[in-house]
């Protein structure tokens, strides 16, 4: 869960390729393994591929929480303001939208595929 939860959380305000990265590379060191040796993530996504997946959902699903958690949000929300449409502030959408949408969902995919799977 702790994967999961931290690299989630920190995708949803960083880029979520680093943050996938330095996760992974977290998960990996778990097992004395090196990301920059190939052999050795092929061992890992064997071993334990329960990390890899908490890290990969969790990385994707949580930059929906904020415009910044991904490069495309921040692109659209880019595109309706110059359209004239009207769309939630920053704060606003996270209170509205993150908290009362998002998060309930996210926990309920934690419940399902992660907790007490690692």
């Amino acid at each position: 869960g702790v994967f999961y939860w931290a690299t989630g959380l920190l995708s949803g305000v960083l880029d979520n390729a680093p943050t996938y990265l330095n996760f992974l590379s977290a998960a990996m060191g778990k097992y004395s393994l090196d990301i920059n040796v190939k052999s050795q993530v092929q061992e890992f996504v064997v071993k334990d591929v329960i990390y890899l997946q908490a890290i990969s959902v969790a990385a994707v699903f949580f930059g929906a929480l904020t415009y910044i958690g991904n490069g495309p949000n921040f692109m659209v929300k880019s595109i309706c303001e110059r359209a004239g449409i009207q769309i939630p502030s920053f704060f606003t959408y996270i209170i509205k939208y993150s908290l009362v949408i998002l998060i309930p969902i996210l926990v309920v995919i934690w419940i399902l595929f992660f907790y007490g799977k690692g």
